[in-house]
């Protein structure tokens, strides 16, 4: 059986390692010192849409674990140079490694690392919020997309596709996975920057001048996707925006809860790269320039 990795088992990390562990596998998370403690003594809890405590391994760095067959890579994406290094020594020629992440850029950083033969690109749309130290809260369900960045479709990402579905997580093996992470940075650039600018809920971008503002930045992003070679109806990149914030009406975005709870935010991986690639091409993108200014300048409070 394969022996199988979270590098950065926060919220999102977390439910899907707890879900395949569940599922009979052999899992390792990879966590803050403080959540692998309290996994260690209670076992990782998770409740919402799925109620159940699953024994599973945690340590606190991939030298703790026996070398991964797959990794799920689920890091913020300012930190995937800093813990694609802690992993490189841990990793063996055959191994996996499945970028989970928010953004664009992930996949090119952990190649330069790791090396492009170990990494495939994901993407996925379930939801998940850390209530406390070993305990998930699994807030929603999706789809997610496995692939090979050269557009195969390989018998690994179809073995990990297979692994994830009998954890109970629906998903598939896809030929255009670039193009999946671009519609989601889309949606994610059109909600998140506003939603922590104006300090409201999805649904508050669904009317008025915040309905504007959320279809003119995915209008802007998907015209830049276009440019950058990837094959985005523009106009259906907009629909999917205003569909995402209505089905998440009552949600936080991640980016708000962040600016709140004073972290970090993830705006140049989302804004910030939307923007440096306008700019390859010769664009303008003002509107995401914009909202990746006012993010950058932000506090981190309340």
């Amino acid at each position: 059986m394969e022996k199988i990795m979270v590098m950065g088992a926060g919220a999102l990390g977390s439910l899907f390692g707890g879900l395949v562990a569940n599922a009979g596998y052999d899992v390792t998370l990879v966590a803050r010192e403080w959540h692998v403690a309290a996994i260690r003594k209670h076992g990782l809890r998770i409740s919402g849409l799925t109620e159940i405590t699953v024994d599973v391994k945690a340590v606190t760095s991939p030298e703790a674990a026996e070398p991964p067959d797959i990794v799920f890579f689920t890091v913020k994406s300012y930190d995937t140079e800093t813990a694609a290094k802690q992993l490189k020594p841990c990793i063996h020629e055959e191994t996996a490694v499945v970028s989970l992440q928010n953004g664009l850029g992930n996949e090119e950083r952990l190649s330069e690392i790791l090396g492009a033969e170990h990494v495939l690109g994901g993407v996925t749309s379930y939801g998940a919020l850390l209530k406390e130290p070993g305990h998930v809260a699994h807030t929603g369900v999706g789809d997610t997309f496995i692939g090979e960045l050269d557009g195969e479709i390989s018998k690994r990402a179809l073995r990990i596709c297979e692994i994830l579905n009998d954890g109970g997580i629906k998903a598939e093996a896809v030929a255009d996975v670039r193009k999946k992470i671009w519609e989601k940075l889309i949606v994610n650039a059109a909600i998140n920057p506003i939603t922590a600018i104006a300090r409201v809920r999805n649904e508050g971008l669904l009317h008025g001048e915040l309905r504007w503002l959320m279809e003119a930045t995915a209008r802007e992003a998907a015209s830049v996707a276009r440019c950058a070679g990837v094959n985005i109806d523009v106009e259906a990149a907009v629909k999917k925006a205003v569909e995402v914030a209505t089905k998440t009406g009552k949600n936080e975005s991640s980016m708000l809860q962040d600016i709140k709870r004073g972290k970090r935010t993830e705006i140049d991986a989302i804004s910030g790269e939307i923007v440096r690639l306008a700019e390859k091409f010769g664009m303008e993108a003002p509107i995401n320039k914009t909202l990746h200014a006012l993010v950058k300048n932000m506090k981190y409070q309340a």
